[in-house]
């Protein structure tokens, strides 16, 4: 029988009830001390006006926090790193483009990080400009590449021939635009609603996208040294390197999941950047380091990967719960190895 109340999802439907702080630096378990003001400092990518920034302020007070805008995720992320910024908020995925590959390569190298929360939000663009500019006079546009890609089928319908001068961020573009410089090099810029409105630039199209449902997923990544309490709606995030010429490996990494009854959200390869031909996986299962099932997987792993990074357990931000397969509830696992231990004790059983 699984009567245990301590576990997550239990089979007769009750479930733990999810807890939603304002602020995911209390929830992280990190004090906001840092800088010695008491605040927490959040790194994320800028300039004002991204939708990182966006993101960030679905996690945390502006005037509670000291925002730390910068040039890119890498930067962002290594200021975390050489504890210079307490949190950052970086994008990981796309639901057109896919994952960022820039987060996923930083996450699995240099010293450990790990994601603690995670933002979903929905991916706007408007085409802006200075004064006076016309839609039928924009010739370059300026954005991020990932916001390009997204974007490239309405400019070849509205503007054909426009061509894309790329920029480290949506915000960036509309900041160059904003300021005095008579050439910026471009006419126009596919920007965040929230650049069209702190920049005060014109618009010229508030639809300017291929797909009107796209978005993105960001994470707020702090130090490793605390784990968020379970939710019952949860993410373990991994990075694991396969054997080398081993017949079967990918099977056998995918068979600690399956087995265990741990499903997957996300698998992305990467090149582990050694040698050509070797790849790494960037996994999202669904469930928590504090489950059963999910530690077995984790057990398992070990004993068939080379490299296991663990990047964090976090609350799903869409609150999607998984299904529990019978035989993989907590209390399955514990009942198996009492039944163990009182083979080993001699016991009856």
């Amino acid at each position: 029988m699984h009567d245990d109340a301590s576990d997550v999802e239990r089979p007769d439907g009750a479930v733990a009830t999810p807890r939603e702080p304002r602020d995911r630096a209390a929830s992280a378990g990190r004090p906001a001390t840092g800088n010695g003001t008491g605040r927490a400092r959040y790194a994320f990518l800028g300039p004002e006006g991204t939708f990182t920034e966006a993101a960030l302020l679905q996690v945390t007070d502006p005037t509670e926090a000291e925002l730390v805008p910068c040039l890119d995720v890498i930067t962002a992320l290594d200021l975390v790193r050489r504890g210079e910024a307490d949190f950052a908020v970086v994008p990981i995925e796309n639901s057109v483009e896919g994952g960022v590959n820039a987060t996923l390569d930083s996450l699995a190298t240099g010293a450990p990080l790990v994601i603690v929360g995670e933002m979903l939000v929905p991916i706007t663009f408007f085409l802006v400009a200075r004064e006076g500019m016309t839609l039928e006079h924009v010739r370059r546009i300026s954005t991020h590449p990932h916001a390009w890609a997204q974007c490239r089928g309405w400019v070849a319908e509205h503007i054909p021939g426009a061509v894309h001068v790329p920029a480290t961020s949506t915000a960036a573009a509309a900041a160059l635009l904003a300021t005095d410089q008579e050439a910026p090099g471009f006419d126009a810029a596919l920007v965040s609603p929230l650049s069209a409105e702190k920049y005060g630039l014109q618009v010229l199209d508030t639809g300017a996208a291929d797909n009107p449902h796209a978005v993105t997923r960001f994470i707020l990544v702090a130090r490793p040294g605390y784990v968020p309490e379970p939710t019952g709606a949860d993410k373990t995030t991994l990075m694991v390197h396969l054997p080398d010429n081993e017949a079967g490996a990918l099977l056998s990494m995918l068979e600690q999941f399956a087995t265990r009854g741990v499903n997957l959200s996300r698998i992305e390869s990467r090149p582990i950047g050694d040698s050509l031909g070797r790849y790494s996986f960037s996994i999202d299962a669904e469930g928590h380091i504090a489950e059963e099932r999910v530690q077995a997987t984790l057990i398992g792993l070990h004993r068939v990967c080379p490299t296991v990074r663990f990047l964090g357990s976090y609350s799903r931000a869409d609150g999607h719960r998984p299904h529990v397969r019978p035989g993989t509830y907590d209390a399955d696992f514990r009942a198996a190895r009492e039944w163990v231990s009182r083979l080993l004790a001699g016991l009856a059983v």
